[in-house]
């Protein structure tokens, strides 16, 4: 594993949508490189919203009234995702005179050259002389950061019985869906892990929507499973922290990409659809051994850890200090 080495500094932006896609791994990246990251959320105005970033910044007339706004002194570092920050860390690279080195998360499908570092999942099958690919999307997780989540909620979790299983449940996006059917079939089968008296420790994601959620808290009622209700403090951190297993529905990279960071084992639920961008990533995490898809039972296994987020902070890093000073 990369040594993660957090420098202070008040010159780094993160510009995002708001997405939690792009600020978990934007974010993730802006925290390995600095405790103080300036995190700016863009929101664009119509017709700049809808054809960003091909019609370009425009300065203010571009940004809603709630969007965070951008004016110098500019940064030594932007680093974005989301296709409505790409204008503005351009614009914002122009107005530096190349003095703000832009990094963005994810492939900006626009004006790659332009960029100085771009860092994809290598299932992008995306490579250039500014490309970095990492295993899976970056994240949140560090070390530090599960102590402390693990110590905030352990006393709330202690009366869950071993083994403990963190589930992470997301929802329907571009390629996958979650119609009744499946919540049912994710449902019944954490309920039967319920009955074997392992202790389930359940979060869902935005785009769980609320059928899907209310279908799995009925399956689940009255079993030996704390389901987060969205009010209070996220133990997000804490569940994967105290856990001795994961289990993830395959919909996103990211939330697997996170709970492998822990080095426990992942069983992944299925869902209905997927793309070959996904297959590739899943199919890469398994041959990895970091992953399996769940087939009714929880199994013990063990995979070398890896920590992407530091990685690729250290590439920025070297960035930085070729010829821009020290970060």
């Amino acid at each position: 594993m990369v040594k993660r080495v957090v420098l202070v500094t008040d010159q780094v932006w993160v510009l995002t949508d708001g997405r939690p896609g792009h600020v978990s791994q934007t974010l993730g990246l802006a925290e390995a490189l600095t405790s103080t990251p300036t995190v700016k959320v863009i929101g664009l105005r119509t017709p700049f919203r809808q054809a960003s970033p091909f019609l370009g910044w425009a300065g203010g007339r571009a940004l809603t009234k709630k969007s965070a706004q951008i004016r110098p002194p500019w940064p030594k570092l932007v680093i974005t995702s989301g296709r409505s920050a790409i204008p503005i860390a351009l614009a914002i690279g122009n107005a530096s005179s190349g003095a703000t080195r832009l990094v963005n998360v994810q492939d900006p499908g626009y004006c790659r050259n332009r960029f100085d570092l771009i860092i994809v999942p290598e299932h992008d099958e995306l490579s250039g002389p500014n490309i970095m690919s990492t295993i899976g999307a970056l994240g949140r997780i560090t070390p530090e950061r599960l102590a402390e989540a693990a110590d905030e909620f352990g006393p709330s979790l202690a009366h869950l019985a071993g083994p403990r299983i963190a589930v992470l449940i997301g929802g329907a996006n571009a390629v996958f869906q979650t119609p009744i059917a499946v919540a049912q079939r994710i449902g019944r089968d954490l309920a039967s892990l319920a009955a074997t008296g392992a202790g389930l420790m359940v979060t869902f994601s935005r785009r769980s929507g609320p059928e899907v959620e209310e279908i799995i808290r009925q399956a689940l009622a009255g079993t030996n499973a704390i389901i987060w209700d969205g009010t209070g403090k996220n133990p997000y951190f804490a569940y994967l922290a105290l856990a001795d297993h994961v289990l993830a529905t395959e919909d996103s990279a990211s939330m697997v990409s996170e709970a492998a960071t822990t080095g426990k084992p992942i069983s992944i639920l299925r869902l209905e659809g997927g793309s070959r961008k996904f297959s590739r990533f899943h199919d890469a995490m398994a041959a990895r051994g970091v992953t399996r898809l769940f087939e009714g039972a929880i199994e013990d296994w063990t995979y070398d850890q890896f920590d992407e987020t530091a990685r690729a902070a250290a590439a920025v890093r070297k960035l930085i200090r070729v010829d821009r000073g020290t970060l």
